[in-house]
C-alpha cells in the first residue's frame, strides 16, 4: 500500500513538472522580459512565469559568482554585462528593458 501511494504521488508530480512553463514559453507569452541588470523581470503578474523568473535569477546569479570570481570583478559588473548580451540576443516579439526602465517590445 505504501509503494502504491509513493508510485502515485510521484507520478502526480510528474505530471504536474509536465505542464510547468518554460522559460521560452513565459518570454513569448510576455509575462518575462530581460533586464538590464542581467535577471529576468516580470512584465505581466503570473504565478508561473514568476518561478520560472525565480529559479532562472538564482542560476543565473551562481553563474555571474563564478565568472566573477574567476576574473575578480565584482557581480553586478558581469550581471550586466550579461543583461546587455541578454538583450541584443532577445529575439522579436520577447520584452526586453530600455534605459528608463520600461518594459519594449522587440
Amino acid at each position: 500500500m505504501k509503494s502504491r501511494l509513493l508510485l502515485l504521488a510521484a507520478g502526480l508530480l510528474l505530471s504536474l513538472n509536465a505542464f510547468a512553463m518554460s522559460l521560452q514559453e513565459a518570454k513569448a507569452m510576455g509575462y518575462l522580459g530581460e533586464q538590464l541588470n542581467g535577471y529576468l523581470g516580470l512584465v505581466q503578474a503570473n504565478s508561473e512565469a514568476k518561478a520560472v523568473m525565480d529559479e532562472v535569477n538564482a542560476k543565473r546569479r551562481a553563474h555571474y559568482e563564478i565568472i566573477a570570481k574567476k576574473n575578480k570583478i565584482s557581480i553586478d559588473d558581469v550581471a550586466r554585462l550579461a543583461g546587455e548580451k541578454a538583450i541584443n540576443a532577445s529575439g522579436k516579439g520577447n520584452y526586453v528593458q530600455d534605459a528608463s526602465g520600461k518594459w519594449i517590445k522587440r
